[in-house]
């Protein structure tokens, strides 16, 4: 999957805060996030985050997942 530092996620689980948005801050073997509502930063292994994307924003475009 082609996720790159700078591009917002959109999860299909909501933050507690009710935001779904993400910035990815690092990529590697976790990903290193901030939730775009309260500011939360998380680690998160690699393969829970690819499973759980629904849209890759990048630049103001959507890019479509398979």
């Amino acid at each position: 999957m082609d996720i790159r530092v700078g591009d917002v996620l959109k999860m299909k689980k909501g933050h507690p805060c009710g935001s779904q948005e993400w910035t990815v801050l690092r990529i590697g073997m976790d990903f290193k996030m901030r939730c775009q509502g309260c500011g939360h930063e998380i680690m998160i292994p690699r393969g829970k985050a690819e499973k759980n994307i629904r849209k890759i924003l990048r630049g103001g475009q959507q890019i479509d997942i398979k």
